[in-house]
């Protein structure tokens, strides 16, 4: 399942995470505990984005700084619950309180920072703070839901699966 409380390196988090480039938004994890994920994205020129956000001035979409903090979200929850990648997926079911506040380019050093507000069960709601050289540059809430892969057992909030 999930290495130490230390953190993971990129095999680890794609044992656990169904993304793959050019999807996959998290590089690293630096620290998780029972409080927080602290997790690092390195912002690269080559990505696929660029190309068209925008021609000559690259600058990442918001919604992907988004989605970079849910998925180190989905790394937290997996860590703190009964999780199997083989078994459960982690969806991105709503988010709130979104805003970008500066641009991330290519050369930066995006550190996503998740803290839970509500945790356990199948449904999770957690803050998230993207940073680039400690200064914010995107936050939110967001939920996320512990769910079957198609083929296997429904769970319930408490992490049972259904008849057994």
């Amino acid at each position: 399942m999930v290495a130490g409380a230390g953190g993971l390196d990129i095999r680890d988090i794609e044992r656990i995470l169904p993304h793959r480039y050019p999807f996959l938004l998290v590089d690293r994890v630096d620290e998780i505990g029972d409080d927080r994920i602290v997790a690092s994205k390195m912002i690269t020129r080559n990505e696929p984005h660029f190309e068209g956000h925008f021609p000559g001035n690259p600058v990442m979409p918001g919604v992907l700084i988004i989605e970079a903090l849910a998925q180190a979200g989905a790394l937290y929850a997996a860590r703190l619950t009964k999780f199997d990648p083989d078994r459960q997926v982690i969806y991105f079911m709503a988010i709130d309180k979104a805003k970008f506040r500066k641009p991330v380019v290519p050369g930066d050093h995006l550190t996503l920072n998740v803290t839970p507000l509500r945790k356990g069960g199948t449904i999770w709601k957690m803050r998230g703070e993207a940073t680039v050289g400690g200064a914010v540059v995107a936050e939110a809430e967001f939920m996320a839901s512990i769910q079957p892969k198609p083929g296997f057992p429904k769970i319930d909030d408490a992490g049972s699966t259904a008849g057994g």
